[in-house]
């Protein structure tokens, strides 16, 4: 089965929409953060239809088992140990670690 040819014009597209689904789920998260998971989702939902990449930045803005948008201290814990950051939603529980290099 012959894989559909999108135009090269639609992952800048991706990126961009993703970009602004972002930045409108960190605005309207104090005012109603189901509003916020939904971005997040649907964020998701284009990056995968389009095959691409959710930016770093944005990527550690999530979590990536219950798609939830993630706000330190508000539905977010976390926590430095010996060299790795531990981020733990509030909302499904699940711990998801990222190391951290130290600087000298």
């Amino acid at each position: 089965m012959k894989d559909k040819k999108r135009p090269p014009s639609v992952k800048p597209l991706a990126r961009e929409r993703i970009a602004v689904l972002f930045s409108e789920a960190e605005k309207i998260f104090h005012e109603n953060p189901g509003y916020s998971d939904r971005y997040v989702a649907l964020a998701r939902k284009i990056s995968m239809k389009e095959r691409v990449r959710i930016d770093h930045e944005y990527r550690r803005r999530f979590c990536h088992h219950c798609s939830r948008y993630l706000v330190p201290g508000a539905n977010m814990r976390v926590r430095v140990h010996h060299g790795w950051v531990a981020v733990t939603c509030l909302g499904c529980k699940k711990t998801t670690r990222y190391r951290v290099e130290r600087t000298p």
